[in-house]
């Protein structure tokens, strides 16, 4: 009988040109379907990801969840070590870490059987985001410098926080997205807000159902202009309804940006959201292409 599995992944994405498998390139994809082409040699090869969101070059996650279909042979051989150490479905996690190396700027934290009707992406609810920057209130941590944007001017969180209420709710998200052609780029803002924290830091959560393409790059982009005292709060609402990018802010660099957790409903309704998530999609839009992250 074949399996769904579902992998909870983190990574530092610096040194990968985005999520999906690309020829010649170092991806996030490639690196653990190369892995478990290697754990399932005798059994029919690596089989694909699937994955919540993919995310764009440079781009991190904590919170990335992927789904892969198993073979009743690769079931098997999953099992044949069961009583082992490594033994069995959760055990695949531990198999693809040690195939990546100790030093490895991947890791597979867990893998599990997946729910009945578990679809990564078309199952998600939502996605979120944290974005983290350091600006002139802080002294700069050089530790931080692969993670966290570096501003050098002060930022003002209390006029940043007031733009990013005013985004909340579903929109086209057009000016805010690099569109992809017979994509929609209609989406439901949830949650977005700015604090600074203890070690002095600026950071985002920002949620939605799904992200187009450098939507939250964008976000943040406009919010430190904001913040600058460059554009006035309401201003970015503004930029949104007029559906049409602008020159008024720069898209943020994507080594501030974290996928930190991809939200599921109940086991029960897993299948039902999927059909309805796929049944959603616009006329023109893949189905097969996962959304993007940035």
């Amino acid at each position: 009988m074949s399996a769904r599995i579902r992998l909870d992944i983190a990574y530092d994405g610096t040194s990968f040109s985005g999520w999906s498998r690309q020829p010649g390139l170092r991806t996030v994809q490639g690196e653990i379907e190369a892995a478990l082409g290697l754990v399932f040699r005798r059994s029919g090869g690596a089989p694909g990801l699937v994955v919540a969101g993919r995310t764009d070059a440079g781009v991190h996650a904590t919170g990335q969840v992927a789904h892969l279909d198993l073979s009743a042979e690769q079931l098997q051989r999953l099992e044949w070590h069961r009583g082992e150490a490594d033994g069995g479905v959760p055990a695949l996690a531990r198999r693809i870490n040690g195939i990546l190396g100790a030093d490895s700027d991947i890791g597979i934290s867990g893998s599990s059987i997946a729910p009945d009707g578990f679809d990564a992406r078309f199952s998600a609810v939502w996605r979120r985001y944290e974005y983290r920057i350091a600006d002139g209130a802080v002294p700069w941590n050089p530790l931080e410098r692969h993670r966290t944007l570096r501003h050098p001017g002060t930022l003002d969180p209390a006029r940043m926080n007031e733009a990013a209420r005013g985004l909340l709710g579903l929109h086209d998200w057009a000016a805010y997205c690099k569109q992809r052609e017979g994509a929609t780029t209609i989406r439901t803002l949830q949650e977005f807000h700015w604090e600074r924290g203890a070690d002095g830091i600026l950071v985002a959560r920002v949620r939605a159902d799904a992200f187009c393409h450098s939507m939250v790059r964008s976000l943040v982009g406009a919010c430190i202009a904001v913040g600058e005292g460059r554009l006035e709060p309401g201003e970015l609402a503004g930029i949104r309804d007029a559906m049409e990018r602008t020159a008024a802010f720069a898209v943020a660099a994507a080594k501030g940006l974290t996928l930190t957790e991809v939200g599921y409903p109940p086991d029960a309704e897993l299948r039902a959201r999927a059909e309805r998530t796929r049944a959603r999609r616009e006329p023109g839009e893949s189905l097969t292409a996962e959304p993007r992250i940035g």
